[in-house]
Order: structure tokens, then C-alpha cells, then sequence
């Protein structure tokens, strides 16, 4: 709750910024799925235009999960997204778009540790033998961030996922998230 006070006045001028940047809100709502399989609502500041289309990227995650190699560049996620307004694609980069969503973390939805939060259909998607993923409250920060972000694809993520859960506990917790400020710091594997 202190971090949120703390940051109250840095979310206020961002929420600003792309407000005047692009029409709609500044925080995004999304569905994500949590704990056990249920479902949540998670929020982050607005990277895209609103109302963009998400089939390129549905088609991206189903190409990955059969095996295909969708990388360009060094980064497995969609290059030079039409979807990304000019101040989205920096704070995807610098990661402040994750910001609110120590608002799941305080409501008991999310941790600052565990799993990347997935979107529904792409629980869906995910093979049973990744369904351990569930088993602990995702996470704004993980493995995944910490071990390459955009520079491993879909499977890969899941297998970070089964190895975290698997070795669960407070020191590695710890050593996540102080790992987490250089590789967010790094930015050269960082979010697109």
C-alpha cells in the first residue's frame, strides 16, 4: 500500500501522458486468469490504440505452442505492432505499463512474484502439462522477466513457469525481484 502512495504522483502524470497522447482511458482492464484457474481482473496503463484487433497475436501464441519458431530480430513478440501508440511502445520498453497492477498485488490477486497473469484464451491454449503454472497467484515479475522477457517465446515462458512453481520460496522470491531491477534496467531484452 506504501509503494502505491509512493507512486501515486508518477502513475497521476503518466495516466496524463496517454491520455493526451491517444483517445481512451489510461488504465486498461483486462481478464486474466489467476490462482486455481479464476479468473481476475488485471490492470496496466494503456499501451495500445483502443479497440485494436488481437488476432495477430492469437495467431502468434498458437503458432509458438505447436513449435514454431516466431522470432524476428531476437524477439519473440510481435514486431513493430500497428496496435502500439508512440508513449505505449516506451512503456512497454521501460516497464511502467506493469505499474498498476500492484493494485492486484494489494487486492490479494496477484503476487510480486509467480507466473506472468495469462490472458483466458490463452489458458486455454496452454498444454495440461503447464496447468501447474495455476498453482501459485501470478506475478509481476518472474522468471520469464528475468531470464529474457521478449527474447524466449510462449513454451519457453511455460517451462520458467513449472521449474518456479516447482521451487517456490522466499529466497528465490527475493532473488527474482532484485534480479528484476537490472533486467528491467537493461531493457535490451525488454517488452515490445
Amino acid at each position: 500500500m506504501t509503494v502505491l502512495l509512493v507512486l501515486a504522483f508518477p502513475m497521476l502524470v503518466i495516466a496524463a501522458i496517454i491520455r493526451l497522447g491517444s483517445p481512451g482511458p489510461a488504465l486498461f482492464r483486462q481478464r486474466r486468469v489467476g490462482l486455481g484457474g479464476r479468473p481476475f481482473t488485471m490492470y496496466k496503463f494503456r499501451t495500445m490504440r483502443a479497440g485494436a484487433p488481437d488476432a495477430a497475436h492469437r495467431d502468434l501464441i498458437a503458432r509458438e505452442l505447436r513449435g514454431e519458431d516466431t522470432s524476428v530480430d531476437g524477439s519473440w513478440k510481435i514486431g513493430n505492432d500497428p496496435r502500439l501508440t508512440r508513449f505505449g511502445g516506451w512503456l512497454r520498453r521501460t516497464s511502467l505499463d506493469e505499474l498498476p497492477q500492484l493494485i492486484n498485488v494489494v487486492q490479494g490477486q496477484m503476487a510480486l512474484v509467480g507466473p506472468r497473469p495469462c490472458l483466458d484464451w490463452e489458458a486455454e491454449m496452454f498444454p495440461a502439462e503447464f496447468a501447474l503454472r495455476f498453482a501459485v497467484r501470478p506475478g509481476l515479475t518472474g522468471l520469464w522477466q528475468v531470464n529474457g522477457r521478449s527474447t524466449m517465446g510462449t513454451l519457453e515462458m511455460l517451462q520458467l513457469d513449472v521449474v518456479y512453481v516447482r521451487g517456490w520460496g522466499f529466497w528465490r522470491d527475493l532473488k527474482i525481484l532484485l534480479l528484476t531491477v537490472p533486467a528491467v534496467l537493461r531493457r535490451q531484452d525488454g517488452a515490445r
